[in-house]
């Protein structure tokens, strides 16, 4: 494996993808497959492949077995969560989050899939689009994801045939109409050969588009950020830890959405007290500007009292303010949801109190409708609530920008995070 320790590979852009499709079409094959091609395994873990698929009787390298270690414990209950993988190429650095398929765990789908660019969604070939498709296709475009690649896998058994991969992009297509994801990529693939993953295949010569690989090394991605509100979340006050630099007092957090500009003119949620930019520290660099989604650290011209939880937005570029938040969730816990039901809101930085006060409907994931007859919101269950929250939340809508759009609900008694939650 190269080494990329130079500043060139910190620069690189990164991407997060996360990988969706039912059980057996071939997710680990996939993930297996991205990593081998991509020469980013180490020699060491090729070697223990080999051994295993040998032991198993197996002619090939069976590169779900990149992977599916990981699930065995997932699937006896050791972990079930998320599994992130991290590989580069020359052109980008890559996440993926490999999320489990099964209908149960939706929830893990939530978690991996909340801050992709990419959601690769797998369909078999043979089977076509399931059930499974479309709630992990419905996810995505819920959670925002500014771009799906629809891999059809297994290829291989249906022999290449065009009809078959077209007639799934056209069923596919139909329903995607309900979707707000608007960029859609479909790709013919065998996962297990290697097809269109990383090399474009001879025995697809009617596919004129991009690999996988290709696609995800070049996709444009730098219009999924919000540059057009300027928020900064406070995470940390840096105070002077000895007399050289007695004076400085510094907000660092991630930018959240937009960019700002040494001289620009800011105001203080929630105190509304108004200051100019003085400096902007990135890492130990002395900036001119800092934008999403870089993390920062501004320093102001006045003295002003902030403190974690508070947001630093350009004056004229003010966020909603409101106790009363109408929000899409998806149920994470055991336990159903409480109407009344006192939680604890994380929405960036912040921690405040709220009462859930009304679930006004559910979405039946088969048909994508809203279903208003049985409210009781249990685990995996995506729905529309009302909360009042204790003090202002300072946000935007998740359409808008996932970040400051964006909260989680904990469980006042048990401190478990309970739901995910996209303010509408």
């Amino acid at each position: 494996m190269s080494d990329h320790n130079n500043s060139g590979y910190l620069d690189m852009e990164l991407l997060r993808f996360t990988t969706a499709g039912s059980v057996d079409d071939g997710k680990s094959t996939l993930i297996g497959r991205l990593l081998y091609d991509s020469k980013a395994i180490f020699e060491d873990q090729l070697q223990a492949l080999e051994r295993t698929s040998q032991r198993r009787g197996e002619e090939e390298v069976n590169l779900a077995l990149l992977t599916d270690g990981l699930r065995a414990e997932r699937e006896q209950g050791i972990t079930i969560d998320v599994a992130y993988r991290y590989f580069s190429t020359p052109k980008r650095k890559f996440i993926i989050a490999d999320t489990p398929g099964h209908i149960q765990y939706t929830r893990n789908m939530v978690t991996g899939a909340s801050t992709a660019n990419v959601a690769i969604i797998l369909i078999d070939a043979r089977n076509g689009i399931s059930e499974q498709t479309k709630r992990h296709s419905f996810i995505a475009s819920l959670l925002g994801i500014p771009h799906l690649a629809i891999c059809v896998n297994k290829m291989d058994l249906v022999d290449f045939d065009e009809a078959v991969f077209e007639s799934i992009k056209k069923e596919y297509l139909g329903f995607a109409h309900h979707l707000q994801t608007k960029d859609i990529t479909f790709i013919p693939i065998s996962a297990r050969d290697g097809d269109n993953v990383v090399d474009p295949s001879e025995r697809s010569p009617w596919y004129k588009g991009s690999t996988l690989l290709n696609l995800l090394e070049t996709i444009d991605i730098s219009g999924d950020y919000d540059y057009n509100h300027p928020r900064l979340p406070v995470q940390y006050v840096v105070r002077p830890y000895d007399d050289t630099f007695h004076d400085f007092r510094g907000y660092a957090g991630k930018i959240a959405g937009g960019k700002f500009k040494v001289g620009d003119k800011v105001k203080v949620l929630s105190s509304g007290k108004t200051s100019e930019i003085d400096s902007i520290l990135v890492g130990f660099d002395k900036l001119e500007e800092a934008a999403t989604p870089q993390s920062a650290t501004i320093t102001l011209k006045d003295d002003i009292d902030i403190s974690r939880g508070d947001m630093l937005v350009l004056d004229q570029h003010e966020s909603q303010a409101s106790q009363e938040i109408d929000l899409m969730v998806c149920w994470f816990s055991e336990k159903p949801l409480q109407l009344n039901g006192k939680y604890i809101v994380k929405h960036t930085t912040n921690e405040v109190r709220a009462i859930v006060k009304k679930v006004d409907y559910k979405i039946n994931i088969s048909t994508l409708e809203q279903d208003s007859s049985n409210l009781q919101v249990v685990m995996n269950d995506i729905a529309r609530i009302s909360i009042k929250t204790t003090k202002p939340l300072y946000y935007d809508p998740y359409t808008e920008n996932r970040n400051t759009g964006s909260l989680i609900l904990i469980d006042e008694g048990t401190n478990v995070t309970v739901a995910g939650g996209m303010i509408l």
